[in-house]
């Protein structure tokens, strides 16, 4: 009943926005410092004191300038040491009779090197000295979507998550097609199983459907001819690069959204491009993404002219997006829910959190929902209301409570990621007649142990914490300080000026209105 009630309280936060919330600045003045404040919850990840009063003093079009200037397109933080080793491509075979023990070394191999993988993004988020490049990152993608669990090779993410971010502020147009010819991309939607003679329509139904034009732009003899078009595009197995396989590719005449010709992937990708209906569809998930739930129709028209005009240049319209009166408007404050790792790490970063390993941070995240590398399915994670749920809200708290714990209360369970089952204390069944335990249930609560030691290496220092703002006279102006950065709208409890500085930081961060951006 308890979980209920606040998943009823945070339904009613996102409803409406607090009458609290100051009415923005007019375009040209400075933003000062609430406006401030959601641009950078909205772009970044968990604005910090500092960054709030520099971008206060900015126009809205100086400051998404700022942070458009400021993006990058390589990480800062090494990959993992096995990126690149001719041993991250090798595995068994269906031809090559691999044993089971084979099988079960490639399979273990791949959850370690996929937790690596989970773990250095999640550790480049908390690095990275541009954070809209990683949230952008993140948004491309759970547009363009693929999965580890089907894409078995971690190897293979890793370099589809470099090709988004060089990309992600740059050109969606070259963005498109480079992904077209991504790997991960071409095994995940089967393309490497599409041929002359038999096509298979997977990846051409979704580049309509889901990365272009979107449902009803489009005809199912559209996605059988463009299917044809895309044949031959595969990959080298040894490489795990891309290779075009001309033998299998039909160069036949193909007639897609009315345009005719022995057409090719990269001429049906420039016709998709071509279409009026690209950049709404875009723009549109932008909105979502930045603005709120529920798109204005006639504004995501305006802006999707602008961006197809630049030739997709996504920065255009990102501009244009954060410097409207929409994205500032008082009814769109406080409309939209932290993903899990907009939770995780902007917690992390707005605290100045330090972790001795990022990798416990990732997990904690796939147990409220956001398992990267692993999207549920090809439409990616739904995001908003589908964040929230009985058991998704009970990990935030835990989450929460374990890294603003008071005491050894806040210690609790690691959530199982999909590549982790479920990681309970050793059962009896597990114990070999010998006595011996079971090499698999030791490993899971080996990995549980060290994921719970890792989320305990983070530890709250509320004085260093509190210095950031300067002198505060009394403790109701500490607590005015600590709400107005932290929180979207007014908090749901008044937290208490006279208790002790952590349990107040404890009470403001585990109010609904800390779920919300």
């Amino acid at each position: 009943m308890r979980i209920e009630f606040a998943r009823l309280v945070l339904a009613l936060c996102v409803a409406a926005a607090s009458p609290s919330v100051p009415a923005a600045a007019a375009p040209g003045g400075a933003l000062g410092y609430d406006d401030a404040r959601h641009l950078l919850n909205r772009a970044e990840f968990g604005a910090t004191q500092l960054e709030v009063e520099r971008f206060a003093k900015m126009t809205r079009e100086e400051a998404a300038r700022k942070l458009l200037a400021d993006v990058r397109t390589v990480a800062v933080t090494p990959p993992p040491a096995w990126v690149g080793s001719a041993e991250s491509l090798r595995y068994p075979r269906a031809g090559e009779k691999a044993t089971d023990t084979e099988k079960k070394m490639f399979q273990q191999q791949q959850v370690r090197e996929g937790l690596d993988l989970r773990g250095w993004w999640v550790a480049e988020m908390l690095a990275t000295p541009s954070p809209l490049t990683e949230r952008m990152t993140l948004f491309w993608h759970n547009h363009f979507v693929s999965s580890q669990q089907k894409v078995k090779l971690a190897e293979l993410m890793y370099r589809q998550n470099v090709t988004l971010r060089a990309n992600a502020l740059g050109n969606f147009g070259d963005m498109l097609h480079a992904i077209a010819r991504d790997p991960a991309m071409v095994v995940y939607l089967d393309n490497s199983q599409n041929r002359k003679g038999t096509p298979n329509e997977n990846f051409a139904r979704e580049v309509m459907e889901l990365f272009t034009l979107g449902e009803g732009n489009y005809t199912e003899q559209d996605v059988k001819e463009a299917a044809r078009a895309f044949t031959g595009w595969s990959l080298d197995r040894n490489t795990g690069q891309f290779m075009f396989r001309r033998f299998i590719h039909d160069d036949g005449g193909k007639t897609v959204l009315g345009r005719t010709g022995d057409l090719d992937g990269d001429q049906v990708l420039d016709t998709l491009l071509a279409q009026p209906q690209t950049a709404e569809f875009i723009t549109r998930k932008l909105w979502r993404e930045f603005i709120s739930p529920d798109p204005d129709e006639a504004a995501v028209k305006r802006f999707a002219r602008r961006f197809r005009d630049s030739n997709y240049d996504i920065k255009v319209a990102l501009y244009a997006l954060l410097t409207s009166d929409a994205f500032y408007a008082r009814e769109n404050r406080a409309t939209l829910i932290k993903s899990p790792i907009e939770l995780v790490v902007g917690t992390l970063r707005q605290f100045d959190f330090k972790p001795a390993a990022a990798l416990p941070f990732a997990v904690a995240a796939a147990g409220m929902g956001q398992n990267l590398f692993s999207p549920p399915n090809v439409k990616g994670w739904p995001g908003q209301e589908t964040w929230i749920n009985s058991s998704t809200l009970l990990a935030r708290k835990q989450f929460l409570d374990r890294v603003f714990r008071t005491d050894d209360a806040g210690a609790t369970a690691i959530a199982a990621t999909n590549d982790e089952p479920a990681m309970a204390p050793v059962p009896k069944q597990a114990l070999t007649p010998a006595g011996a335990q079971d090499p698999d249930k030791m490993r899971q609560v080996l990995f549980r142990r060290a994921m719970e030691r890792g989320l305990n290496s983070v530890q709250f220092d509320s004085a260093t914490w509190f210095a950031q703002f300067g002198p505060l006279p009394d403790a109701a102006q500490r607590v005015d300080a600590a709400t107005k950065l932290l929180l979207a709208n007014a908090p749901q409890a008044a937290p208490d000026p006279k208790s002790d500085p952590l349990v107040m930081v404890r009470g403001i961060v585990l109010d609904v209105s800390y779920q919300l951006k």
